[in-house]
């Protein structure tokens, strides 16, 4: 099989990379085409591809048969050129890059309000940004591949994945590491293993809840919400607090932290020395430097990866666990849900027919009553050739439905801008959001961006 990845220079790349040189069963991936604009990007990621390719084919790190066979790996700035003959594509572009998300957490915070990437005005910003460029290569994608299938990383993931819905109908799957994390953490402190528990998870991306955890028929989560100690000795514990969670009676997304205490972390990013976004800037200027050098021994790029990637992941949420009094993340937690992991197990299943059942994000059809067919969530699906099928689930309480439909609303109206250019179409989207107090803050931030952002030069 061909796999293409839309920005392929993009950090998170050998994490997939890692993946497939894992998977040894037949029809596997034999070739990887990196496609991105920005080629000292593209070399660099190639150089790290090149190192975990080598370490990975010197030795069988099962133990028991040949050594791995990497997949070959081409990049390529041309577009079509990377469609072409693709089997599946994972989209995972930046529109702005790591210099826009900074901005988006600077205006916002100056206005007072939140700007991180997926939530709030930061959120909404990238999500204008990004919609139209998605929208376009979702065009490029249905005329130059039409029989791939296309697994959306960009964020704002639900947002950009119902963009590409318009054009690519259910040929386009979301998916974000975020609520398997949560699931096989819960699952591991109920004594557990992972894959034979179901998870009863809903929302959309960034902004759902894990209402129930199934061990062999039964709901194990009740357990766990009366146990204090056991609650409080994992990252959403923590974030969250006991008491609140038993008051929910379910376990938040870890994104719901910016909901349910908003103000405190606000405060927090606003007193903080720089942003996430300005973090990550600066990390990965030094990074793709190191990585990019040319004469550099071999092992060395991806060894400047592994460094940056810890220290990454060290620091992830660090404002929220500050404002949470929890400190810095236990070893436990610094275990993604594995984006990569997921990514491949939805392509197993759709290219082998291996039948699987994963959280992602896919069009709602009849799933929650509240929402529209065409609106993108995230829940349980069961996937085979056929692609993804969400599962019914039980429906919303009332403070979940608040959330929800008011969230995708906004996302609604990003769409909407993004589709007529109407500044009113976007200021109604910051307006709307359950995070932003104020239209005439909501106008003063669309203003910000403006200003800053070529990439919204077409709202007027």
């Amino acid at each position: 099989m061909r796999l293409t990845i839309l920005g392929g220079g993009g950090f998170r790349v050998p994490l997939v990379y890692g993946a497939l040189l894992g998977d040894r069963a037949g029809g596997r991936v034999s070739h990887v085409t990196l496609y991105d604009e920005d080629p000292a990007r593209l070399t660099a990621m190639t150089r790290v591809l090149r190192d975990q390719a080598a370490a990975a084919t010197a030795h069988d790190p099962a133990g028991d048969g040949p050594a791995v066979d990497a997949p070959a790996v081409t990049a390529t700035g041309d577009l079509d050129e990377a469609l072409r003959g693709a089997d599946f594509v994972f989209s995972a572009i930046r529109v702005g890059g790591l210099e826009g998300r900074a901005s988006d957490e600077r205006i916002a915070l100056a206005e007072g309000v939140l700007g991180q990437e997926t939530v709030g005005a930061g959120g909404i910003a990238y999500g204008l940004r990004t919609v139209p460029v998605a929208r376009g290569i979702a065009r490029r994608i249905a005329r130059t591949a039409p029989g791939a299938w296309v697994i959306n990383f960009t964020n704002p993931a639900g947002l950009v994945t119902e963009a590409m819905a318009e054009e690519l109908g259910e040929r386009v799957i979301g998916i974000c590491d975020s609520p398997v994390g949560l699931g096989r953490r819960i699952a591991r402190l109920l004594g557990a293993r992972p894959q034979d528990a179901w998870i009863d998870y809903v929302g959309l991306n960034h902004l759902g809840w894990v209402r129930g955890l199934r061990i062999g028929g039964r709901d194990e989560l009740p357990r766990l919400l009366a146990d204090t100690e056991a609650l409080e000795s994992f990252e959403e514990g923590r974030l969250f607090g006991a008491e609140w969670l038993r008051s929910l009676g379910a376990i938040p997304n870890e994104y719901l932290h910016y909901y349910y205490f908003n103000r405190d972390t606000v405060r927090a990013y606003q007193e903080a020395k720089q942003t996430r976004g300005a973090f990550l800037r600066d990390q990965q200027r030094g990074f793709y430097a190191e990585a990019g050098r040319a004469g550099a021994p071999a092992g060395a790029a991806l060894a400047a990866w592994d460094r940056t990637r810890a220290e990454r992941e060290a620091t992830y949420m660090a404002e929220n666990r500050e404002v949470a009094g929890v400190g810095e993340r236990d070893g436990s937690d610094l275990e993604s849900g594995g984006y990569e992991k997921v990514a491949l197990a939805l392509m197993r299943a759709i290219a082998r027919d291996e039948r699987a059942t994963l959280i992602l994000n896919v069009r709602n059809g009849s799933t929650l009553s509240v929402l529209d067919a065409e609106a993108v969530i995230e829940v349980p699906c069961l996937v085979d050739a056929n692609g993804a099928h969400p599962v019914g689930v039980e429906q919303l309480p009332l403070h979940a439905v608040g959330l929800v439909t008011a969230v995708k609303a906004v996302e609604r109206e990003i769409l909407a801008a993004a589709a007529s250019g109407s500044r009113a179409d976007a200021v109604k989207a910051f307006a709307l959001h359950p995070l932003v107090d104020s239209v005439g803050v909501a106008r003063r931030l669309l203003d910000g961006y403006a200003a800053e952002h070529p990439g919204l030069a077409y709202l007027r």
